[in-house]
């Protein structure tokens, strides 16, 4: 065969179709859609950052009150009868014997002291309004003295003013002054009785009733417990803490007359009165000014039914009894710290994990004795979402009985960060 003849024959290869151009409208619509994506993907990171962070939560972490720390005091209180102390502002430090009306004696006049003083009030000082003694009272001090009742001298017409009647009623406890001021004050004995009896309901004294202005009758009874609220309460009329104060005072017949009350001035003791019968034994309503940690403190008590064969001797056991009771309450006193600085009041918890605590910023000391209650308030204000460390941040407060509180600082620990913008994104997935 010939080479024309084995030759392969190649057919031509045909040309490619021309390319296929896109619609420009796909193109837009594909972008379009990128471009909507990706808006969608910032408003979804950006959108967090416009929501408001939520508030820090504050936990309070120290307790609503606490108990002065140590032994709590053992007073010496009287083998017998009755007796009750409060210290003012800081309440009660206990009472003994049993709490039952018993016949009080001279402690009487101290209401009789307190409704004159209420019903013609005296400023410091002031001799106030004049009485003239009748010829009738006049008359009866013979009668009087001859029974060996506590008097002072009078005559018909002799004219004291208020404060030196309440002198002979207060100092050596004249039972006829007494009678005198009540008739003075409501026209009769009986007027003026019930009107301490009814001043004596005002102040919650259940278990106490009054016959008479002098103490004189046995029918006149208290509790120590109820004495001690009426000395409190005679101690805040100036004339009255002035009178009980004294130590003698000059009279017009009688001329100078001294306090039943041998404690006046030992002790820090201020007044407040005598009492002595048969019937009552020897009773104290005193009351006493000792300084705690640059303050003045008020202790205020009552002993009723100390033993006896007459008055000197009555008055010399309780005045034996008030001493130690006294002296002992008085050291049991003392400032004791119940918020030390640096101790934690509350935990703050902030957005995302933020934390930190606040604390007292120094000690929060109180008076009082241990075993004392303490209530303990927090005033801790809004806290910010970023605080830095060591800011100064609410308050503390100790309170103990009627006192005022006791404030310190408080204080931030650690400083509270706000979250950055990746943390809000981040937490909002």
């Amino acid at each position: 065969m010939s080479d024309s003849a084995t030759a392969r024959v190649i057919e031509p290869v045909p040309p490619p179709p021309p390319a296929r151009r896109r619609a420009p409208g796909i193109w837009a619509l594909v972008t379009g859609l990128l471009l909507l994506l990706l808006a969608a993907t910032a408003l979804v990171a950006i959108e967090p950052l416009h929501r408001p962070l939520p508030a820090p939560t504050v936990t309070r972490t120290l307790p609503t009150s606490a108990i002065i720390p140590g032994t709590a005091p053992k007073l010496p209180w009287p083998n017998t009868g009755q007796a009750a102390l409060w210290v003012e502002g800081l309440g009660s430090l206990g009472k003994s014997g049993k709490s039952k009306p018993v016949p009080i004696a001279s402690v009487t006049k101290v209401m009789t002291a307190y409704v004159i003083l209420t019903e013609h009030p005296l400023d410091p000082g002031e001799q106030g309004p004049k009485l003239t003694v009748s010829a009738q009272q006049a008359a009866a001090y013979p009668k009087e003295q001859a029974r060996g009742e506590s008097l002072v001298a009078v005559v018909a017409g002799a004219v004291f003013t208020e404060r030196q009647a309440l002198q002979a009623v207060l100092l050596p406890s004249a039972n006829n002054m007494a009678r005198i001021l009540a008739a003075w004050d409501a026209g009769s004995i009986e007027a003026f009785v019930a009107k301490m009896n009814d001043t004596a309901a005002a102040l919650g004294m259940t278990d106490t009733h009054y016959t008479d202005p002098s103490g004189l009758d046995p029918a006149t009874v208290s509790t120590a417990v109820d004495q001690v609220i009426l000395a409190r309460k005679a101690m805040e009329l100036p004339a009255f803490a002035e009178i009980v104060a004294q130590k003698k005072a000059t009279l017009p017949v009688a001329g100078t007359v001294k306090n039943y009350n041998e404690l006046v001035g030992k002790d820090g003791v201020v007044g407040i009165k005598t009492g002595s019968t048969d019937e009552a034994g020897g009773c104290l309503a005193f009351a006493a000014v000792v300084k705690v940690g640059g303050r003045k403190i008020t202790i205020v008590g009552a002993i009723l039914g100390q033993p006896g064969a007459n008055t000197p001797v009555q008055l010399d056991r309780v005045f034996r009894a008030t001493r130690p009771l006294l002296r002992t309450a008085a050291a049991a006193i003392a400032v004791h710290p119940v918020v030390r600085a640096g101790d934690e009041v509350a935990t703050v918890q902030g957005p995302f994990g933020a934390s930190t605590t606040i604390n007292a910023a120094k000690d929060v000391s109180v008076v009082g004795w241990p075993g004392l209650r303490v209530r303990l308030d927090v005033d801790i204000p809004a806290v910010p979402a970023e605080l830095p460390a060591e800011t100064e941040h609410g308050q503390v407060r100790a309170t103990v009985g009627e006192g005022s509180p006791v404030a310190a600082a408080l204080r931030t620990g650690v400083g509270l960060e706000a979250p950055s913008t990746w943390d809000r994104i981040r937490h909002h997935r």
